[in-house]
């Protein structure tokens, strides 16, 4: 959804429900599930806030399961509009966390998605109590209880156990 930013009226826009944004996504297994934002305007600042919510496919880190990670986020984001070409400006603390628009549109799809990804975990876990992987054998071990020896540790870093056993005495 594209919005043009001379249209915004006065008293802003509200736009709720996901049937806005028919495909907010590039992803197509991504999934919006609600969506509630609020689009102001001062001068030709353009203020988005609310939240969303939604759903995307990962794969757990530690199990290499696939599952769907929810994800509901704050939305408050402030766009100015684009410098000129060649036009010099000073970046002030304020503008580190602002965005721009250029043409007179801002597009909130690209919002919405750029909020998601930033909503989703750096490191994806199925759930936390998720066992992994075997080392040895490579059995998911949330399914099937592996009878291998716990791992020893790598024998190139014995001489500096040892060493820290004995500084630690």
């Amino acid at each position: 959804m594209v919005i043009k930013v001379s249209e915004i009226p006065e008293e802003g826009v509200q736009i709720e429900g996901v049937s806005a944004f028919p495909e907010p996504f590039q992803d197509r297994s991504w999934r919006l599930e609600d969506v509630d934002l609020t689009v102001s305007k001062d001068g030709d600042t353009v203020f988005v806030d609310g939240r969303l919510d939604a759903r995307m496919p990962q794969v757990c880190s530690r199990c290499l399961e696939p599952y769907e990670a929810k994800v509901e986020a704050d939305v408050h984001t402030r766009f100015v509009p684009s410098p000129g070409r060649g036009e010099e400006r000073e970046l002030g603390a304020d503008d580190l966390e602002s965005d721009v628009y250029d043409h007179d549109q801002i597009d909130l799809g690209a919002l919405l998605e750029t909020e998601a990804a930033l909503g989703l975990p750096m490191k994806p876990l199925c759930r936390e109590e998720c066992k992994g992987l075997c080392p040895s054998c490579g059995v998911n071990r949330n399914t099937v209880a592996c009878a291998c020896a716990p791992a020893t540790g790598d024998p190139r870093w014995a001489a500096l156990k040892t060493l820290a056993d004995r500084l630690h005495r």
